[in-house]
């Protein structure tokens, strides 16, 4: 029987994306056993009303949840992954750029594995099909590079919004501002296993990035080796737990 899965989209100021983006995640995750979590990180706009008209058109299902002050991508995904029922979760980027079908080539990949109890993150890899202006494919190949050269997180691509991970894996990770974007590497500093598999990336077609260079390759680099600290100093033990009381006397 598979899991059920819940599908957490951080947004800030995504008019227009947020209902269009909820009502693909429904098409594409028909028939199976799911919730969509949409976090709305104290957005200006008219991202909390087109949230609130997916929970009425699509029913109880979505849920809403809200930041009363602005706090960054990664708290607002902690945000939705702590308020998830289920133990495995999707994230996409709520700019619409990850196209919700791809969810199922990473659920795919999951079922495909077997029972594999050190598999906990599976990333969408995007580096083929990049629909973004120049400077920031620049800045996200620059950074991606560094990473790998500091992290050996062996993942060509860290960026992509879209990735499917335990619940209590995410949950059990250091968390620090920016923390989504090292994923792999925190997993396999706890001893887990990482997967990537190709998706595709669509071009922007409403509203604006809300990230340049200074936040995007600057700030990256920097968190860098705060995560390259933490597996240094990292004492794991790797999940390899057995629990005693629950077997036979």
């Amino acid at each position: 029987m598979d899991p059920g899965i819940s599908v957490v989209i951080p947004f800030f100021n995504e008019s227009g994306n947020a209902l269009s983006l909820a009502r693909e995640v429904f098409d594409a995750l028909a028939g199976q056993d799911f919730e969509l979590v949409m976090v709305d990180d104290a957005s200006t706009d008219s991202t909390l009303a087109e949230m609130r008209q997916a929970r009425a058109e699509l029913g109880p299902t979505v849920r809403v949840v809200r930041h009363r002050r602005r706090s960054g991508q990664s708290t607002a995904l902690l945000t939705g992954v702590r308020v998830a029922r289920h133990p495995w979760v999707v994230s996409l980027d709520g700019d619409g750029q990850n196209d919700p079908a791809d969810i199922a080539r990473l659920l795919a990949q999951l079922r495909g594995s077997g029972p594999d109890p050190a598999l906990r993150l599976i990333i969408g890899d995007r580096r083929a099909v990049r629909n973004d202006d120049w400077l920031r494919r620049l800045s996200s190949r620059v950074a991606n590079g560094v990473r790998n050269a500091l992290l050996h997180d062996g993942v060509p691509d860290t960026g992509c919004g879209l990735k499917l991970f335990s619940r209590d894996a995410f949950l059990a990770l250091p968390y620090f501002d920016h923390m989504h974007r090292f994923l792999p590497a925190l997993i396999r500093q706890g001893g887990g296993r990482v997967l990537s598999v190709g998706v595709g990336h669509r071009p922007r077609t409403r509203g604006q990035s809300k990230y340049g260079v200074a936040n995007r390759l600057f700030v990256g680099i920097i968190d860098l080796f705060g995560v390259a600290w933490l597996g240094r100093r990292n004492r794991s033990t790797g999940w390899d737990v057995e629990d005693t009381e629950s077997g036979p006397p």
